[in-house]
């Protein structure tokens, strides 16, 4: 019986997609990129961002960021998904 040679890398890719791990990887990939995909001055005033069964929970104090946030749900779950490379998050909610 022949098996399929991979790299380790793909293995390990593999692996992960199929893991029950995923979810919090994505969303550690999201924490850790969240700078980047809204800006410096909302990332700095967002308390934190969880991800939940395909929901994005993006949690503020600071009501006309709310209110900003709640207008651009659409833009940020585009770019969200565009920086994971999938369809991870299919909603966004604003605390």
């Amino acid at each position: 019986m022949r098996y399929k040679v991979v790299s380790m890398g793909d293995a390990l890719r593999e692996y992960l997609n199929n893991s029950r791990f995923k979810p919090r990887l994505l969303e550690v990939r999201i924490q850790e990129n969240w700078e980047q995909v809204v800006g410096k001055t909302i990332a700095r005033y967002t308390e934190s961002v969880q991800l939940f069964d395909g929901k994005l929970v993006i949690t503020t104090t600071v009501a006309p960021l709310k209110q900003e946030l709640n207008y651009s749900k659409d833009r940020i779950l585009r770019l969200v998904n565009d920086m994971l490379g999938e369809e991870a998050v299919k909603e966004v909610m604003i605390r």
